[in-house]
Parts: structure tokens; sequence; C-alpha cells
């Protein structure tokens, strides 16, 4: 069985996403390589926040994404999504078919879903919705904790941009987010 592997930074990025627009929707996709059984998740790309349905604006920022995947010598290995509630952790309808499209083109793509019950306590806050059973490592062993320390005290979130923020201030840079990096303490 594989296992997945998600960086500190992916961590990261993905709760900075759920943080900067905890009353809406919001997903992206899981940009990594594949190392014998484990997907290494080395990114995310954020894409919507307002359009989260199956639109011509997810399909254009999913394309761009595979492009920015493909520059990076990477790959799209899955997707995540956040409710708007707390407790909705089923993974939407648009996010089937989201992950399916992924699949199709990666066998051991993942679907993440981002639980709200768990994501302030400094626990991992992912549920995957595709393989159920599996390994997945996030970051260190402190990741979780990290993100909601950079929320709170330092409100890097608010640097934090997706492909809906893009579209109405395009010097947004959602595909890197470098206003928001930060020094990770992976080893």
């Amino acid at each position: 069985m594989v296992s997945y592997s998600l960086s500190e930074n992916a961590y990261i990025k993905i709760f900075f996403h759920a943080a900067k627009h905890p009353h809406l929707p919001v997903n992206g996709v899981l940009l990594g390589r594949q190392a014998s059984d484990v997907v290494v998740i080395e990114d995310i790309i954020p894409l919507l926040h307002h359009w989260t349905s199956l639109s011509p604006m997810m399909e254009i920022g999913l394309d761009l994404a595979k492009g920015h995947a493909e520059a990076q010598e990477m790959t799209l290995v899955g997707y995540y999504q956040a409710s708007e509630r707390l407790d909705d952790t089923a993974l939407a309808p648009v996010g089937e078919r989201v992950a399916q499209k992924i699949r199709d083109q990666f066998n051991d793509a993942v679907a993440f879903v981002i639980d709200g019950d768990k994501l302030g306590t400094g626990d991992p806050a992912l549920l995957s919705r595709i393989h159920h059973g599996i390994n997945i490592l996030v970051g260190q062993t402190d990741s979780p904790s990290r993100a909601i320390t950079l929320v709170r005290d330092h409100n890097l979130h608010e640097k934090f941009g997706d492909f809906d923020d893009h579209l109405e201030d395009v010097t947004i840079d959602w595909l890197r987010n470098n206003a928001c990096r930060v020094e990770s303490s992976e080893t």
C-alpha cells in the first residue's frame, strides 16, 4: 500500500487557505512526486474560495496548476478541500470529479478533506477521502501547532492567495505564494 508524505510547507499552505476563508469552502491541488511506494507531496496550489463548483474558473485554474507543476518537474498528485461547516468532512461532488480527473493521470492520487473540528487543535487536520486507512506523514510532528502560531501570532494567512484572489488582483502570486513562505523546520 502506498504512503503519503506531506511536507511542512504544503501542510501550512493548506492551513493558511482554510484560515483565510473560514466561512467559505476552499479547494486546491497537491503537487509532488512518487518515490517507490511513497507519494511525496511537496507543495500545493490553492484554487478557489468563490467559484468552488466545476466551473470555467476551476478548469482554467487546474490547467494552469498542471502547467506550473510540470515546470517544477512535479505532477498533480491530489486534491484538497475544506467546507464552510466545521463538521462537514465529506468530499463534495466537485471534489470527487476533480480527484478522479487527477487520478486518471496519476493512479495513486489522493483527496484530503480538512477536518474543521481538528483545525485549531495542534493535531493534523487532514482526512483521506479516496484511500482509507492510508499512512499520512505530515511534515514535522509540530507542523500543525506551527501553522496555528503562524496564523494567530503572525497573520501570514492574510498574505496567502488563491486563483480567485489572483482574478481580483493579478499581482497575487497564487501559484507560489512566496509572500507567506516560511522557513521550514524540516531537516
